[in-house]
């Protein structure tokens, strides 16, 4: 009998499921979301916050933290306010690094 390569219908729909958790965080295919609090000055706004793989970071971006450039390849986190409208559209890149440390260290400079 022939091998089948494809994967079950039922494992695909078990898989789906199976973040029940209730930890305050989702995942949406490769990413996973969750909710902390912001950088300094910022410290009551809740941010979502996903992170990116090397393997999926395609652009370079400039870190708020540092000011210094992420580039394309390295792992890095985004975040974005959920209390201020445009959510996911103020999106920011963070290294790892500068998002560990944003209590410290708050963006370098302001956006308009």
């Amino acid at each position: 009998m022939p091998r089948r390569n494809r994967p079950h219908a039922s494992r695909k729909h078990a898989k789906a499921n199976t973040d029940s958790s209730g930890s305050g965080s989702s995942s949406f295919g490769w990413a996973t979301t969750r909710s902390e609090s912001g950088p300094a000055g910022a410290e009551s706004e809740q941010f979502t916050v996903r992170t990116v793989p090397g393997s999926r970071a395609t652009k370079p971006y400039r870190c708020p933290g540092c000011d210094h450039e992420i580039a394309p390849g390295t792992p890095h986190i985004v975040a974005w306010s959920n209390d201020v409208p445009g959510g996911a559209d103020d999106r920011r890149h963070w290294h790892n690094g500068c998002w560990s440390a944003r209590a410290r260290r708050g963006p370098t400079r302001r956006w308009s």
